[in-house]
């Protein structure tokens, strides 16, 4: 069955901020339908167009950009709530790849509607503003950590990313979320070879501060991580679309 905005599992949660009435009943709208996609599934492909926008309503998937050499550059993790395809949307064509890496459900928005979005709801227009101000801000502080961080340290940051993200979405149970991607694909994200990944990991684990294993992610001394980044593990309050 469809959910419907209204009894969407995602509104409640601490790192999306409140719709009105208004806003609900546009969304509903706004929104075509449901797509369910199996890992592998392409949900936007490089270079190409998309008629189609999405919200992640369950599942993760990645985001990544193909060089001409054949090399990889993951550009992004996708979880719960982010929103697919503005890319598309405005310019025409996607500069990256998006691919599912488990099972996903997407709520689906027809990308010829997104100019009434902008002329006839204004405020969910800013917030679509505001979701690329928010996605500015990380590709920020992704940049200055590939560029600047010693690896122990960007797998740190990515992995306090990735379990603040989790935390603030209702996936962490008993310090421990699900994190289902691999260490290449960690590896592609931030720069590094996979044998360098593997060991900074291992160091990690030897120090007590979080552990990667068989799809799950632990972080055993938030305090120490906390330490070691300062605020910069942390995600950002946004607009849910």
């Amino acid at each position: 069955m469809v959910t419907k905005c209204t009894n969407c599992p995602l509104r409640g949660l601490p790192l999306f901020l409140e719709f009105s009435q208004d806003e609900l009943s546009f969304m509903q709208r706004f929104k075509t339908g449901e797509m369910e996609a199996e890992p592998g599934t392409h949900l936007l492909s490089q270079g190409e167009q998309s008629p189609q926008l999405f919200t992640v309503l369950t599942g993760m998937g990645l985001k990544y950009k193909m060089l001409r050499d054949g090399s990889r550059q993951v550009v992004g993790f996708v979880m719960p709530g982010d929103f697919l395809g503005l890319q598309a949307g405005v310019m025409g064509e996607m500069g990256h790849s998006v691919e599912a890496v488990t099972t996903m459900t997407l709520c689906v928005f027809n990308r010829a509607n997104v100019w009434d979005l902008f002329s006839k709801h204004p405020t969910r227009g800013f917030d679509i503003a505001h979701l690329a101000a928010v996605e500015e801000h990380f590709l920020g502080d992704a940049l200055a950590t590939v560029g600047q961080r010693p690896a122990y340290e960007k797998i740190a940051w990515a992995m306090a990313r990735f379990f603040n993200r989790a935390l603030a979405i209702g996936q962490v149970v008993d310090n421990k979320t699900s994190l289902p991607f691999t260490q290449q694909d960690l590896a592609d994200a931030l720069g590094l070879s996979l044998v360098h990944t593997n060991k900074q990991l291992a160091q990690l684990r030897r120090d007590g501060i979080l552990t990667w294993q068989k799809g799950e992610l632990s972080v055993d001394d938030m305090d120490a991580l906390t330490h070691m980044l300062g605020d910069d593990g942390e995600v950002q309050t946004r607009p849910l679309v």
